[in-house]
């Protein structure tokens, strides 16, 4: 595969399996072109061209020829400058790494997550709660995001890479839109009745079996094993934790479990008190899981897949 022909099978993947829907899809990019549109001609050439076909400002191609065929990636969750070392030295024993594929976004896509946040305005709405009122409530949250990037140092993984000659690229929410499709299908199809449920469910799917080998499998922090799960919420994508506001309109909109990746305190003090239960599925076991649906689909394209930086590979072809 060409690097361009993998960059959009992941970005269509992520749009495929995006929880808002194609409808929503399609009035993100139609606002964008509107935007771009109306745009003064000296504006235009600072505009991100890539927003008019890709909804997800933390998934990019960060260097490379997007022309450069590609028969063999090092993929991981978190792409520094180790690992493009990793793949440099790889490259000097004689392996073949035509691309370095994080998970995680580096340079660019680093500068832009916090665009994708606004899809969990959206989301929450599908969970019943009034887009007004998502919308209300993520404001700040994305405010304070965006300003926490700002002082980063985001392009020294991109630096690395080029200065070694490395295509790198990264693939972040349209992978957690794969984990958080397939867990959501998944637990809906087994019909849990208990957090002890959902967890037993977890523990079947290999990463998370892997996981718990080495003491990072799932873990309730809100709640215990006994209760009742009720409606449950996969939360696993739209760029970073969201605003702590939310738990209690997803209380009132009738949610009893959320399965996240991860969770601050402030937000698990809130679930608790919103009387709403917390697994904690595991951060780099779901974010493996996503990935891995995605490095699947270009396995069937012939490409060979070397993994490192806690990407655990399992394979479903």
């Amino acid at each position: 595969m060409k690097l361009k022909e993998m960059y959009e099978l992941a970005v269509s993947i992520g749009m495929e399996n995006d929880p808002r829907g194609r409808e929503e899809i399609n009035r993100v990019l139609k606002k964008a072109g509107k935007k771009f549109d109306d745009l003064k001609e000296d504006e235009k050439q600072e505009f991100d061209r890539e927003k008019l076909s890709n909804p997800y400002s933390d998934t990019r191609i960060l260097y490379g020829d997007p022309e450069q065929e590609i028969k063999t990636i090092l993929a991981g969750i978190d792409i520094e400058v180790g690992e493009i070392l990793i793949a440099d030295r790889l490259r000097e024993k004689g392996r073949q790494i035509d691309l370095v594929l994080a998970h995680h976004p580096e340079g660019k896509a680093l500068v832009g997550l916090y665009e994708v946040m606004h899809m969990q305005s959206e989301i929450l709405e599908t969970f019943g709660v009034p887009i007004n009122v998502a919308q209300g409530i993520m404001a700040s949250r994305i405010s304070e995001v965006r300003r926490n990037l700002l002082p980063l140092n985001h392009n020294k993984a991109v630096d690395a890479a080029e200065m070694f000659e490395i295509p790198l690229m990264c693939v972040h929410t349209p992978a957690d839109n794969m984990v958080t499709g397939f867990l959501q299908r998944t637990i809906e199809e087994k019909k849990p009745e208990t957090v002890g449920d959902i967890i037993t469910i977890l523990k079947e799917i290999p990463e998370y079996a892997e996981a718990v080998k080495i003491g990072t499998g799932p873990v309730t922090v809100v709640g215990d094993k006994e209760r009742k799960c009720g409606k449950v919420f996969v939360d696993m994508t739209g760029g970073t934790g969201g605003s702590e506001d939310a738990f209690a309109k997803l209380s009132q909109a009738g949610v009893g479990t959320i399965v996240g990746m991860h969770i601050g305190e402030k937000h698990r003090k809130e679930a608790e008190k919103n009387h709403i239960n917390v697994i904690i599925a595991g951060h780099m076991a779901s974010d493996s899981l996503g990935m891995n649906l995605i490095i699947d689909e270009f396995a069937k394209k012939g490409i060979e897949v070397i993994t490192c930086s806690g990407l655990t590979r399992f394979s479903r072809i």
